[in-house]
């Protein structure tokens, strides 16, 4: 068994350092474990795993959210958006970089993905803010910085995704959850940003005229109403959170065809074949992934795996520490859902045996993997945003610095404070 435990890591470890496609990897580990620790008859199960690892009913929400937030995305609601915190915020020092932060935040609570909020507000904001004077590398390291709260902020695809890997937890409760500490992740952004903007004197040059601020708001309405409308929703029961992913790809498609019409018939099917292939690529890592859950459990991989984790950590808050470190290195390099996929069967048994509330932990997890979404040398956000603004990626580290310590404040203050995460679940009446 331990060898086949040390093949089961060893061949996913390798495969990744390769560069393999992380469908790929989770899927020859899991076999090549299977192999050897298992007899030949056991291959028998790949296909029935790799059909149990997405026969799941709730995992119907992650397409739908990502139709939803790729109608709004094209439907123009972000440039909607923008006119609108500029109405509020006015024309300021440092203003732009604020309403940049505030229209990622809005963003995120529609399309519950950081690369695609990351995109969506920057392909905007950026030569905005470049006419104004702040530099590209700034804009992209604000917009990454600012895109990485989708992950916290309802409805987060990687969120739903953890409420299916752990038993008995409660996705209305995970999303009340992340509302807290998302919004302390937005406002730690945007200290630094504003104090950097001024020290360095961005923005001198922005458009003095404030939009008018009813024209703004009923132009904008529809996009703020959509978060209202999925949380609304679940708060009242009048849908589950799998309807409320349905309902949101409705109400995009209704407000870019109906009330914006600035999507036509072609621009729908466009949306819906983007949607499809992104939905599909997460599909088939979560159904591969099975393969890699399923003989990790069987081989006790995960459980040899956590007591090594447990046994370096020394104590709890070592374990914790140790935990979030690997998380945060994680982050720079692989999407949330992914990293959920990984850990999650490891981690599971160090939080039963700390017994950490599961839904703190999760938004532990994701404020994590938020960080690392825009901490060089890789990062997932941060790189979106830098190609758009034709920068190096180097050249983001003098301003990424200080949001990744200003984050990583909050992330802190969640850790000691779980009250943070856990008051908005509690007071709605939600259980873990």
């Amino acid at each position: 068994m331990v060898e086949a435990n040390i093949l089961l890591l060893g061949v996913f470890v390798l495969l990744m350092a390769l560069g393999a496609p992380i469908a790929v990897a989770l899927a020859a580990g899991g076999i090549a474990g299977i192999l050897v620790g298992l007899d030949i008859q056991a291959l028998a199960t790949v296909g029935t795993n790799t059909f149990n690892g997405i026969a799941k009913y709730p995992l119907i929400a992650i397409p739908l959210f990502i139709l939803a937030g790729t109608l709004f995305e094209r439907s123009g609601v972000a440039a909607r958006l923008i006119a609108f915190i500029q109405a509020i915020v006015g024309p300021r020092r440092g203003g732009l970089a604020l309403v940049a932060i505030l229209v990622c935040m809005i963003m995120g609570g529609m399309s519950g993905s950081g690369p695609a909020d990351a995109a969506a507000v920057a392909a905007v904001m950026i030569p905005t803010m470049r006419r104004a004077g702040y530099p590209g590398s700034f804009s992209a390291s604000v917009i990454a910085a600012a895109s990485s709260t989708a992950i916290l902020i309802p409805p987060s695809i990687a969120l739903i995704l953890y409420s299916i890997l752990v038993p008995g937890v409660d996705l209305r409760a995970l999303f009340a959850a992340g509302l807290v500490p998302g919004l302390l992740c937005g406002l730690a952004v945007a200290v630094p940003t504003w104090w950097l903007s001024r020290r360095y004197d961005m923005g001198g040059e922005e458009d003095a005229t404030r939009p008018p601020f009813f024209a703004s708001l009923l132009s904008a309405g529809p996009g703020l109403f959509a978060p209202v409308l999925i949380l609304g929703g679940l708060r009242t029961g009048l849908f589950t959170p799998t309807e409320a992913a349905a309902v949101a790809a409705v109400y995009g498609l209704v407000i870019g065809v109906g009330y914006y019409r600035t999507l036509g018939w072609r621009e729908v099917y466009e949306a819906f074949v983007d949607s499809a292939e992104t939905s599909a690529v997460i599909m088939f890592v979560i159904a591969l992934a099975g393969i890699f859950a399923w003989a990790g459990s069987t081989l006790g991989a995960f459980d040899a795996a956590a007591k090594v984790i447990v046994a370096i950590g020394q104590d709890e808050s070592g374990t914790l520490l140790l935990i979030m470190a690997v998380l945060l290195i994680a982050g720079m390099v692989l999407d949330g859902v992914s990293i959920y996929l990984i850990t999650m069967p490891l981690l599971l048994p160090i939080m039963v045996a700390h017994a950490w509330n599961p839904v703190w932990f999760g938004v532990l997890m994701a404020m994590n993997i938020a960080i690392g979404q825009f901490t060089p040398p890789v990062a997932v956000n941060l790189m979106v945003t830098a190609r758009i603004a034709g920068v190096p990626l180097e050249s983001t580290v003098r301003w990424v610095l200080w949001l990744v310590i200003a984050m990583t404040a909050a992330l802190v203050a969640v850790v000691f404070f779980p009250g943070l995460a856990l008051w908005l679940p509690a007071v709605l009446g939600y259980g873990g």
